[in-house]
């Protein structure tokens, strides 16, 4: 059996300030330059899509050793799977002895830039993975998740249909009352019955007998 510890917070239910965070993001421009290194790993998505003939892309954000993107691509042969994560030694563990799918790709580089630059060059994904996100449990946090941060509207932008998955029913619940704020499309939070982990957390959460948990949002 696994050994990972529940999600712990100091939030009773919703946050307090969640809406009022959402609406502010909803009419307003997030304006953060765009990091050089982000500029060249979409330079390489581009040149992926570009290069070669997909019947779909599915983006999975936050993909961390890339095992979900690897997953997914074996699963999807004919679309493109993209992985981003920020950090280069999660993307480069226990990679080393396995062959990448021709469909997969493995950027290293922020989501919120990534996510940006698909809305401004009208890339759009047939789904979009976010799978095990940092819940960021602390209140003083919100701003960090990603249905508190001002980059969340644009998830609406790239995708019709977005996929999370959590061991925190309440991150799920925060983010299916943001999406609600954003699109008006009311959706559904499913637990979820693990027989092969998208990712090594979810595995690891599984076999720690945790619940795990599922939001569809669409459009």
């Amino acid at each position: 059996m696994g050994n990972s510890n529940t999600v712990t917070s100091n939030q009773p239910g919703l946050h307090k300030n969640l809406d009022d965070t959402v609406r502010k993001h909803i009419h307003s421009e997030y304006k953060k330059p765009i990091q050089q290194h982000n500029l060249l790993a979409f330079e390489q998505l581009q040149e992926k899509i570009y290069n070669q003939n997909f019947s779909s892309l599915i983006l999975d954000s936050c993909c961390g050793t890339g095992k979900s993107t690897m997953t997914l691509a074996k699963n999807n042969p004919d679309s493109l799977i993209i992985g981003i994560d920020q950090s280069f030694k999660r993307l480069n563990k226990q990679l080393d002895d396995v062959i990448q799918p021709d469909n997969c790709l493995l950027l290293q580089a922020n989501c919120e830039d990534i996510w940006r630059l698909c809305d401004a060059h009208n890339i759009h994904f047939a789904a979009h993975y976010i799978l095990y996100p940092n819940p960021w449990p602390k209140s003083v946090h919100l701003g960090r998740r990603w249905h508190g941060h001002p980059v969340f509207p644009y998830l609406a932008k790239i995708s019709d249909k977005t996929i999370v998955r959590s061991n925190w029913r309440l991150y799920l619940e925060e983010f299916q009352q943001a999406w609600c704020l954003l699109t008006e499309q009311s959706s559904e939070i499913c637990p979820l019955k693990i027989n092969s982990p998208l990712t090594l957390f979810e595995k690891k959460f599984a076999e720690s007998g945790q619940v795990l948990y599922e939001l569809i949002v669409t459009l």
